[in-house]
């Protein structure tokens, strides 16, 4: 029977969470205040509002402080640059966040770039992603960087293997290759229109599913005692982005969906808050 490890992003952001409070507690020692978050929801979005609240109550748990600034459907988005212009200027803030998706007349990208780098603490931001790529300091979008943790904390190897990243979003996707690429491993992009996509899965050391369809991916296409990551998450199939009927007897690791990559996420985005009042304040 084959030793199957499974990377348990919840386990590990509850353990983690110790580590970061300490970091809060002492911040708040040091400088007098905690680290603090900023929020921005636009529209009227049940889900939006879901995934707010939960990153509100994850920062409270530990200690960094939050506030939610909500814009209504009609919010233009000039009105919404000024909102984010005035959240750059407020020095007790460290982390804007910038809930994703916005109303469709709202230029996302254009208000995306207007959150200082300094405080992208989500990693959206299009100079923070070439930073990324070159190899130079940005915060790491949240769920690629939460990830990259992730395989760090279970020793799994990344230098000279060969990474298959099934998906090419601004911030799951692209970001998740250059930093498999900076961690040493050969990668290849691929997505839902490309062509043998089998032949790949069959050859991959580490496959990353964040295609965003249900159960795209048949783990019995993936090479034995590989390692699998899966991105995606599908409330209503109850789901991944992979079919993991037989999982346990193909891979060597893999995560689990619910309890894998979505705690990573938001425990990495208390991480990067923390991380960029502690870089403010170091110079």
């Amino acid at each position: 029977m084959n030793s199957c490890v499974v990377l348990d992003g919840k386990a590990f952001a509850e353990k983690n969470k110790a580590e970061l409070s300490k970091k809060v507690s002492k911040l708040k020692n040091d400088l007098g205040r905690s680290p603090s978050l900023a929020a921005i929801l636009v529209g009227d979005d049940p889900a939006s509002a879901t995934y707010v609240a939960m990153k509100e109550k994850a920062c409270k748990e530990i200690g960094i402080k939050t506030s939610t600034h909500e814009k209504n459907e009609s919010c233009t988005t000039e009105e919404l640059l000024s909102l984010i212009d005035e959240l750059n200027a407020d020095k007790t803030i460290d982390g804007i966040l910038l809930q994703h998706p916005v109303p469709k007349h709202i230029d996302e990208i254009k208000c995306f770039n207007r959150i200082n780098l300094s405080k992208d603490v989500d990693g959206v931001t299009t100079e923070g992603f070439g930073n990324l790529s070159m190899g130079l300091s940005a915060f790491g979008s949240c769920t690629p960087l939460g990830i990259m943790r992730l395989l760090k904390e279970y020793n799994v190897v990344c230098e000279g293997k060969l990474a298959l990243v099934v998906g090419r979003s601004q911030i799951l996707g692209k970001p998740m290759v250059s930093m498999l690429l900076n961690a040493n491993a050969t990668t290849i992009t691929a997505h839902s229109k490309s062509k043998d996509l089998d032949g790949l899965l069959a050859i991959a050391d580490i496959v990353v599913a964040a295609v965003g369809i249900p159960n795209f991916i048949d783990c019995k296409k993936l090479k034995k005692g590989s390692v699998l990551i899966d991105a995606g998450y599908h409330p209503d199939e109850k789901c991944g982005d992979v079919d993991m009927n037989g999982i346990t007897e193909i891979v060597s690791a893999y995560t689990p969906v619910p309890g894998g990559v979505g705690p990573m996420t938001i425990n990495t985005l208390m991480y990067n808050t923390i991380l960029s009042m502690e870089k403010s304040n170091n110079g």
